[in-house]
């Protein structure tokens, strides 16, 4: 199952994430003075709600009171993000010391309003070096602005699953490389039905699943915002390639309207009846987890994967992608800092408890020497995903203090591109650079 995937387009948890007071204070570093080797007992908040998910991080944690008899872990799961917020604002015992989030574009509000500690202190007086532990990417999606105040726990790699099946009956014999390929292999795997589809190659509209802004900004090597911290949407060329791309893609398969129409039938992304399962879209762009889910959706066909195509000029770089992941941190106001650093390091950086982790929840290591593990389990569908994890030009979106409200400001606008509504893409760009940097303004 996904981590931070299942909350890609929940806006409503990057609102409660807004709603953060920078009053959340605490020590940190050198300066907590809790004892670790004392008897204590912290709270562990997370997400994690299915029941293998809550298993496999309750192992985890099994394995982490074993190493370190003294602390007592209170694990709660299924924890929003409002509900994190609304504790640490309220503080007192109850709150919880150590957190873990699938909200990645929170990590710049996280450090921003002080909510949680700063960990460079931390990993300093343990000795960890993080630039040899994490891969760069996880690294940029989990500091802001010089504070490391949260640690990756597992991450997601974005690529393109496939139905071979589809492929061989249309004669396609390899996946495809570039964007070009891309737009010609979705054309042949899509069968019209009237005014409708028995199957599309590809649903391209922004609103299909892991179909995102941010996905293919990606592949076009996008850079969000200039070096002085100003959206950067109209001055780099990549957002109006990639985004006029998609929309010649989107009119190849038949239209805006058609094809949302279309999408309307489609089932949950998260259950049996998605589209990728049943047989109505023959390539979908979706994380690690997918073929699994398709295997236990009892899919008739045979899966294959491979990295997202890059731009015609760029197919230096195929084998990137997009990366993201679960989050971790310590609460500002804990008074179990010390305590509670030794369940973050361990869950963070002891590299069996990544890989056991990663194994129980099928996701991706975050650790250089977890994705090298031999223990890890890893089939060839799977190994697309460390590879695109670890290509050293997968990228992410940059952490912001507005958190993520510039991604949903940046998709408000390509949905509009899409179906043809934006008749100056250069000047709409511009303005929604404008608009970026007020919300980014407003929030620090």
């Amino acid at each position: 199952m996904p981590t931070r995937s299942r909350l890609t387009s929940a806006a409503a948890a990057l609102t409660a994430i807004s709603l953060l007071a920078t009053s959340c204070t605490g020590a940190t570093g050198d300066a907590a003075g809790d004892d670790p080797a004392k008897d204590v007992t912290i709270n562990f908040w997370h997400g994690w709600s299915a029941p293998g998910e809550v298993e496999a991080i309750e192992e985890n944690i099994r394995r982490f009171e074993a190493a370190h008899p003294n602390i007592e872990v209170k694990v709660t799961g299924n924890m929003t993000d409002d509900k994190v917020n609304q504790s640490l604002r309220a503080g007192g015992d109850k709150a919880p010391d150590v957190v873990s989030s699938f909200t990645t574009d929170s990590v710049g509000k996280f450090c921003n309003s002080g909510a949680f500690a700063d960990l460079d202190p931390f990993l300093e007086k343990s000795g960890v070096d993080k630039t040899k532990v994490f891969p760069p990417s996880l690294l940029s999606y989990t500091s802001y602005q010089g504070n490391q105040c949260t640690l990756p726990l597992l991450h997601d790699a974005y690529g393109l699953v496939y139905n071979k099946d589809a492929f061989e009956a249309a004669g396609i014999t390899a996946p495809p490389r570039t964007w070009s390929e891309f737009t010609d292999v979705a054309q042949k795997l899509t069968k019209s039905k009237g005014d409708s589809y028995e199957q599309v190659g590809i649903m391209p509209t922004f609103h299909g699943y892991e179909t995102t802004p941010m996905r293919l900004a990606a592949q076009w090597g996008a850079t969000y915002f200039t070096a002085d911290g100003k959206s950067n949407l109209a001055g780099d060329p990549a957002f109006t390639k990639m985004l006029t791309a998609q929309k010649d893609l989107v009119e190849k398969l038949g239209g805006y309207g058609k094809l949302e129409k279309f999408r309307a039938s489609f089932g949950d992304e998260w259950g049996a009846e998605h589209p990728f399962h049943t047989g109505q879209v023959a390539m979908q762009i979706d994380g690690e987890w997918r073929p699994n889910m398709a295997r236990e959706a009892g899919v008739s066909f045979e899966i294959a994967t491979a990295p997202l195509p890059v731009p015609d000029d760029l197919l230096a770089d195929y084998g990137k992608g997009y990366v993201s992941g679960t989050i971790m941190g310590i609460a500002a106001g804990s008074r179990k800092q010390n305590a509670a650093w030794e369940l973050v390091k361990y869950m963070t950086t002891d590299t069996d408890a990544v890989v056991a982790f990663a194994n129980g929840i099928h996701n991706v290591p975050s650790t250089i020497e977890a994705l090298a593990s031999p223990k890890l389990q890893v089939d060839e569908n799977f190994k697309t995903f460390l590879d695109i994890a670890r290509h050293p030009k997968s990228s992410t979106t940059p952490p912001q203090a507005d958190g993520g409200t510039y991604q949903l400001t940046f998709t408000d606008l390509a949905y509009q591109h899409e179906k043809g509504a934006v008749a100056d893409l250069p000047g709409a760009l511009a303005k929604t650079d404008a608009q970026i940097d007020t919300d980014i303004a407003k929030a620090k």
